[in-house]
C-alpha cells in the first residue's frame, strides 16, 4: 500500500483526532489521553531478562480499570522487585504487579493507591483495517502524541519463541513505544506498544510501530486478574533464540540453563525440522512445537551443525519456572 505521509496529511490527522479525542472532556467526561501514565519498575540483576532489557525499565500504561487497574506491555514489568505508576502531576505511586502474559505480551499492574483517573474504553481492534488513522500516546512526565496509519495488519513473529497471529503495524514510528496506547477516532483503546520496526509495511523498510490488539486482552482479563496469568496448559519452552535468513533458521544463541542449552544446542546450528516436518521460519518452528504437547514434551529437532546433520531432542520446559517471577507476583 502507499503510505500517505506527508506534513500537511500528518497535521491535518492530528488535528482532526485531537479534536475528536477531546470531545468527551467537553461533554463532562474524561478523555481517554487522561488515561495514560508512566510506568517505572526495577529488576534485580540476576533476573533472567535482566542482561537483555535491563533492570530499569521505563515505558507508559493505560488505566483500564475503575481501581485504578493499569494495562501495560509485559516486558516493562517483567521478573520486577518494585514497579509504580508515574503520574502527570508528578506523583508516583508504587504498585502491586498483577499479571504478566508471554504468550500475547501484556502486563497489568494495580496502584496501592487512588489514581483519580477515569479509565479508558476498550475497542475493537479486530475492525481496525490498513490505512486507518490513529493516535499514538506515550507518557514521559507528560502525554506526547503522534497521529498514524495502520499500515499493515499481519503475524508477527519474535525471536524469543512469540507468535502474534494479528499485529497491529503502524508508521511513522512513535518514539515512545514501550507501553504506548494505540487510541482509534473514538477515542477508544485499541492496542499497546510492543516495538520499533524496520518493516512496517513486509517487504519494505518502513520504519513504524508494532501494536499488540486489544482483542487479544479480553479472553483473558478474567485469568490474568485471578491468577497472574492465562489459563490453561503451558506451552513447550526451548530457551532458543533463532533468526531467519536465506531460507534458513540460524540459532542466534539459546537461554543459559534453558531446555535447548541442557541438549546441547548452540549459536550457529541451524534448525532444520521438529519431529521430521521441515521448518524455515520461526512461526513455523513455534507452530510446529506448540503442536506437540504442553511444556514438558519431547521435541525432537533435526539441526545441521557445520557440515553434519544432527538429532537433537530437547525436553521442554514451562518459560514461567525458568522466569525469576516471584519477585513479581
Amino acid at each position: 500500500m502507499t503510505v500517505r505521509a506527508t506534513h500537511a496529511t500528518e497535521a491535518a490527522g492530528f488535528l482532526l483526532l485531537a479534536a475528536l479525542l477531546f470531545l468527551a472532556p467537553a461533554a463532562g467526561n474524561a478523555g481517554p489521553l487522561e488515561a495514560v501514565v508512566g510506568v517505572r519498575a526495577q529488576v534485580p540483576g540476576d533476573a533472567r531478562t535482566a542482561e537483555v532489557l535491563g533492570t530499569e525499565r521505563v515505558g507508559s500504561g493505560i488505566v483500564i480499570g475503575e481501581d485504578g487497574l493499569v494495562l501495560t506491555i509485559g516486558y516493562l514489568i517483567l521478573e520486577a522487585e518494585r514497579a509504580e505508576i508515574l503520574l502527570a502531576d508528578q506523583r508516583s505511586l508504587p504498585s502491586k504487579i498483577v499479571a504478566y502474559d508471554y504468550d500475547t505480551g501484556f502486563g497489568l499492574l494495580k496502584p496501592l493507591g487512588r489514581l483519580g483517573l477515569d479509565p479508558v474504553s476498550l475497542g475493537s481492534s479486530k475492525d481496525l483495517a490498513e490505512e486507518s488513522q490513529v493516535l499514538v500516546a506515550s507518557f514521559a512526565g507528560e502525554v506526547a502524541t503522534t497521529a498514524a496509519y495502520v499500515v499493515s495488519r499481519r503475524e508477527f513473529a519474535g525471536y524469543w519463541e512469540y507468535l502474534l497471529p494479528d499485529a497491529i503495524f503502524t508508521a511513522p514510528p512513535h518514539r515512545g513505544f514501550g507501553g504506548a496506547g494505540l487510541f482509534g477516532s473514538d477515542g477508544k483503546l485499541l492496542g499497546i506498544g510492543s516495538l520499533v520496526v524496520g518493516d512496517a509495511v513486509e517487504g519494505t523498510s518502513l520504519p513504524g510501530n508494532m501494536f499488540v490488539p486489544i482483542d487479544a486482552l479480553k479472553p483473558i482479563l478474567g485469568d490474568l486478574l485471578a491468577r497472574g496469568r492465562s489459563a490453561g496448559p503451558a506451552r513447550p519452552w526451548l530457551g532458543l533464540y533463532t533468526e531467519e535468513l536465506r531460507g534458513r533458521l540460524f540459532v542466534n544463541r539459546v537461554a543459559p540453563k534453558g531446555p535447548a542449552a541442557a541438549a546441547g544446542l548452540a549459536a550457529e546450528d541451524i534448525v532444520l525440522a521438529v519431529k521430521g516436518e521441515p521448518v524455515a521460519t520461526m512461526a513455523e518452528l513455534y507452530r510446529k512445537v506448540w503442536a506437540l504437547g504442553a511444556a514438558g514434551v519431547e521435541v525432537p529437532l533435526t539441526v545441521l551443525r557445520g557440515p553434519d546433520v544432527t538429532e537433537i531432542t530437547v525436553t521442554s520446559g514451562d518459560r514461567y519456572d525458568y522466569l525469576k517471577l516471584k519477585t513479581s507476583y
